[in-house]
């Protein structure tokens, strides 16, 4: 018997083509997840999928590490800012990759999380010992002013040749190091703070403030003259955790504390 053209040209197709097959499998779920406070939003980065079938990610946010997560948006990127955060609400994030057939991973499991803060850039500050009214900065007002005002967290000094950054006695400062940027150190140290509550100060150094009410603050410094300090900040308008508080010195008083040099005498 012989066959009709193309019900033979049909057949001859078909046996030189393999089976149709539906991925089903999801990618992993995203690692390396990283999170970075800015003002008014957080950045977002993580390490790229293996698979070579992704197609994008999507990111998620919650209130809470263990509650229900919304998704926010999509990126075919490995960085992602969320502009709907807010200053000093902690918001909690997730990622999930999907690939071209809609599949889509579980949440990554890292515990990731930011809480927005206020930012400054170039902002400068007089010597004291030449120009009292504009050597203080007043994280919370976000102002320049009087270095011996009682909501001074900052002040910068310059004596015989050597710059100080300078805290009160009801404060606390630190110096990090060198860093690229202000946003090389994301988290306060717990301890090492300055005995003299005075630190030496250095171009491209940041340096972390616990202040007298009980925020975190960080600086970084641009430029530095006998006669003034230029600075970039950010200061977390919501309060540390309650195991770091601590009372303030007896009487609350503050007195203005010889400079580091002075000590080295």
């Amino acid at each position: 018997m012989k066959l009709p053209g193309l019900l033979l040209l049909a057949l001859t197709i078909s046996s030189c083509h393999e089976p149709f097959v539906i991925d089903t499998t999801p990618p992993s779920p995203p690692q390396g997840v990283l999170a970075t406070a800015m003002d008014n939003a957080a950045e977002l980065r993580w390490l790229r999928n293996p698979e070579p079938d992704v197609a994008g990610y999507r990111i998620w946010v919650s209130d809470r590490y263990d509650g229900e997560y919304e998704d926010i948006g999509t990126t075919t990127d490995i960085r992602f800012v969320d502009r709907g955060a807010l200053n000093g609400e902690r918001a909690y994030y997730a990622i999930s990759a999907y690939d071209f057939d809609d599949n889509e991973s579980d949440l990554s499991r890292d515990v990731v999380y930011a809480t927005p803060r206020p930012e400054g850039f170039g902002t400068k500050l007089g010597n004291y010992r030449t120009s009292p009214l504009t050597a203080g900065f007043d994280f919370s007002t976000y102002s320049v002013g009087n270095y011996n005002d009682d909501f001074t967290d900052v002040f910068f000094e310059s004596i015989d040749g050597r710059n100080y950054m300078n805290v009160w006695e009801d404060s606390e400062i630190q110096d990090m190091g060198y860093t690229n940027s202000l946003y090389d150190i994301s988290v306060a140290p717990a301890g090492g703070w300055s005995p003299s509550r005075s630190v030496e100060a250095i171009e491209g150094h940041t340096y972390v403030v616990w202040t007298w009410d009980d925020h975190f603050a960080k600086i970084r410094i641009r430029e530095i003259t006998s006669q003034r300090v230029t600075f970039d900040w950010a200061y977390q308008i919501a309060k540390s955790n309650p195991d770091l508080k601590r009372a303030l010195p007896p009487g609350g008083a503050r007195q203005l504390k010889p400079s580091l040099l002075s000590k080295m005498k």
